[in-house]
């Protein structure tokens, strides 16, 4: 069974097809031939979830999945949250993200923090959520150099690798988007029809 992915991050496609196994075949947005930058302007996770999700579906007739994820970070007031991606800046450098993170928590002891996952699935122009979160900390530098975004400066609560330092197999034991992912798979077993209406829904009209 075919899956549409709302993402060009070759790092995530590969962090999902991990996850998804043999069950589904992952498509990205490059093998549907979308290009572009698809739309993120909504105030939450959700609602960038939600926004891409819908851009795939009324651009270009795929029932798909789209993902936002934020790192929220306790002292800083839930920050970078819904703009982690484009923290420092527009050029969404994530090397600039965790300097900006890690300069603003120099002086800060209290460095509880969390990643959190929406998942955003539209099939057929309805719409079901889930959600993913793992709680950590963050470092006082980076570690490592597997993972991407803010993986080198996030600490995993009850292990003592970052995210970063860990394979992707044992991140995929515990991530937040291993969990939201899970769920989303949850839910296509346990609703026969609607996987059904997926696969039928997967050759596109636009």
């Amino acid at each position: 069974m075919k899956l549409v992915f709302a993402t060009n991050n070759p790092h995530k496609l590969n962090e999902i097809r991990n996850l998804l196994g043999n069950r589904y075949e992952l498509l990205g947005l490059a093998d549907i031939g979308c290009s572009e930058d698809i739309p993120e302007n909504q105030p939450t996770l959700e609602g960038n979830a939600s926004e891409k999700a819908f851009y795939v579906f009324n651009h270009f007739g795929y029932n798909c999945f789209a993902d936002d994820t934020g790192l929220e970070i306790e002292a800083l007031g839930g920050e970078p949250g819904v703009f982690s991606a484009r923290y420092a800046g527009p050029a969404k450098n994530p090397n600039d993200n965790m300097q900006k993170v890690l300069e603003k928590m120099a002086e800060i002891k209290q460095r509880k923090a969390r990643f959190r996952t929406v998942i955003s699935l539209v099939i057929d122009g309805k719409e079901w959520q889930f959600e993913g979160i793992v709680e950590g900390e963050i470092l006082h530098e980076k570690r490592g150099t597997e993972g991407f975004g803010y993986d080198p400066i996030f600490l995993p609560a009850g292990f003592s690798q970052s995210f970063a330092q860990m394979p992707l197999a044992e991140k995929n034991q515990i991530s937040h988007r291993a969990r939201a992912i899970e769920k989303l798979v949850r839910f296509l077993t346990e609703n026969s029809g609607i996987a059904t209406q997926l696969l039928n829904g997967c050759n596109g009209n636009g």
